[in-house]
């Protein structure tokens, strides 16, 4: 047992110092990094960084770009452009009640997975669709600026897929796409069950968030969800203690950079400069990915507000957030990834269909 303990722990602390290959292109990362700062900085100059942020935020459709043909690029890109507005807009029109804020998120969060996965859509699937959800359920609610929030949501989504447009017609010249039918669909009955579970969590995620009266729950199921997506319960379990590691190193990175007093402009170039290298990190290794997540967030989180509020209680509550959604999502990626819940609920859906006949 203390050897089967050792060799495990001995493989986790290989695996925390290990960079994954990967045969991604630099220009994706440098492609998101723009379609994210372009906005803001365009915000910055006009006097609205708050839209700019929005805008910023939509410009991350372009993370679901997939290497095929043009037809199936632009395609994707558009479809999940929409997915974008309906995500804010779902999340910001139930934001009025913290319960129905929550339930709605949970059945968005079913919804979305299910539609996902019936379309076989690539990483990051369901992420970014039920993060924004997630970031819009906690904004005041405001009926009457939900238009043009929406709005700029779908800016930022119209500037990443031009850009993505001419990259394509730029990129196809020199690398042959690869041939890809426009929908691939999938159906099985774990899907449904895998939606139910991840929605669930989801749901469950935000309400703890609004019943600890915490200022941005959002976080709470962001982390529930990034933890879950995990391929397995070792996965899962990894992906939590990374995500918790890397954030509290992350902390300290922001409190260096907020230390030499930034302006805001300085903060919409780190927040280009750190979407690059994100977008870099994230398929080599999570845990160091985390680290340069922390302050890209925690500066578009506030820059808004110009850092009004005391920035160590805005420390302690983000990390206080990460560790409750991570250890949610652990055991959320659990449930999901038990073989004897599994099959329970492969008979159960199996029972039901055959009384329904």
């Amino acid at each position: 047992m203390v050897e089967r303990i050792a060799t495990i722990a001995k493989e986790e602390l290989r695996l925390l110092f290990q960079l994954k290959k990967t045969e991604r292109l630099w220009h994706i990362p440098l492609l998101a990094s723009l379609c994210t700062g372009v906005p803001l900085l365009l915000g910055y100059f006009g006097g609205r960084l708050d839209y700019g942020v929005l805008a910023c935020i939509g410009g991350l459709v372009i993370l679901y770009m997939p290497s095929t043909s043009m037809e199936h690029r632009m395609l994707t890109l558009l479809l999940c452009a929409f997915g974008f507005i309906v995500s804010f807009a779902v999340g910001a029109a139930f934001s009025f009640d913290p319960i129905f804020s929550a339930l709605a998120l949970g059945l968005f969060a079913f919804a979305v997975n299910w539609i996902v996965h019936y379309f076989s859509l690539q990483p990051p699937r369901n992420f970014f669709f039920i993060m924004i959800a997630s970031m819009a359920s906690c904004m005041p609610f405001d009926m009457a600026a939900l238009p043009t929030k929406v709005g700029l949501i779908a800016l930022g989504t119209i500037f990443a897929c031009l850009l993505a447009l001419f990259y394509s017609l730029y990129i196809l010249r020199r690398i042959p796409s690869k041939v890809s039918p426009l929908f691939v669909r999938t159906a099985d009955r774990f899907m449904v069950i895998e939606s139910v579970v991840i929605g669930g969590f989801i749901c469950l995620s935000l309400l703890v968030g609004h019943l600890l009266r915490l200022d941005n729950p959002y976080w709470i199921p962001i982390s529930c969800l990034a933890v879950m997506q995990g391929l397995n319960v070792a996965h899962v379990g990894r992906r939590s203690f990374h995500r918790i590691l890397g954030t509290f190193v992350g902390l300290g990175f922001t409190w260096m950079l907020l230390a030499i007093n930034p302006t805001a402009l300085h903060l919409c170039l780190a927040i280009l400069a750190l979407q690059f290298i994100i977008e870099m990190l994230v398929v080599r290794h999570y845990a160091l990915a985390v680290i340069f997540i922390t302050p890209l967030t925690f500066f578009l989180a506030e820059i808004g507000s110009g850092f009004s509020v005391d920035t160590n209680l805005l420390f302690a509550a983000r990390l206080l957030d990460i560790v409750i959604g991570s250890l949610i999502g652990a055991f959320g990626g659990w449930v999901l990834h038990n073989k004897q819940l599994q099959r329970i609920a492969m008979v159960h859906v199996a029972h039901r269909r055959w009384r329904r006949r």
